[in-house]
């Protein structure tokens, strides 16, 4: 077996991205983030991606930092599928907390779909602990392409980052 080391780059998502991130979501997700990349001018958010030396995004997520004050809320996190378990996310999480910390905040938060073991066993992996349980909810756009309410039961999950 040969082992490939490849160098990556973790920088803020920009509108010219999009068009290499269907791999994250249906053109609904795209239109979320596209509004996300919105907040990001004005401050309210980070929108990150890591890239490959192609800079092409391979894993994006966003900071929230309206939601809960005093906390950065790591939200629409994805790894594409190919490269999943390959420490992509692992990476933007960490990119994602260091942010938080030039904001001068201590506390990172989650959410995260109950059935989504794989997600919360990297979670759990990086130090975040669950501490409540809410329904989320959200518009997803189905195969048939069309849009139907999702709900979900989510874990909360936190990390101090002290």
């Amino acid at each position: 077996m040969a082992e490939v080391v490849v160098n990556l780059l973790v920088r803020d998502l920009t509108g010219k991205d999009l068009e290499w991130c269907s791999w994250s979501g249906s053109a609904l997700h795209l239109t979320s983030v596209a509004r996300e990349l919105e907040r990001a001018q004005r401050g309210d958010v980070d929108y990150l991606a890591v890239c490959p030396p192609s800079d092409m995004p391979m894993a994006i997520g966003g900071v929230d930092y309206q939601v809960n004050p005093g906390a950065g809320i790591l939200f629409q996190l994805a790894v594409h599928p190919a490269l999943q378990s390959c420490g992509l996310g692992t990476l933007l999480v960490q990119a994602a907390e260091q942010r938080i910390l030039a904001r001068g905040l201590h506390r990172a938060e989650l959410s995260v779909e109950e059935d989504n073991l794989r997600a919360r066993a990297l979670y759990e992996r990086l130090g975040y602990v669950g501490y409540e349980r809410k329904t989320e909810a959200w518009d997803a756009e189905g195969p048939d392409g069309v849009i139907r309410r999702y709900e979900a039961i989510c874990t909360v999950m936190r990390k101090s980052l002290l």
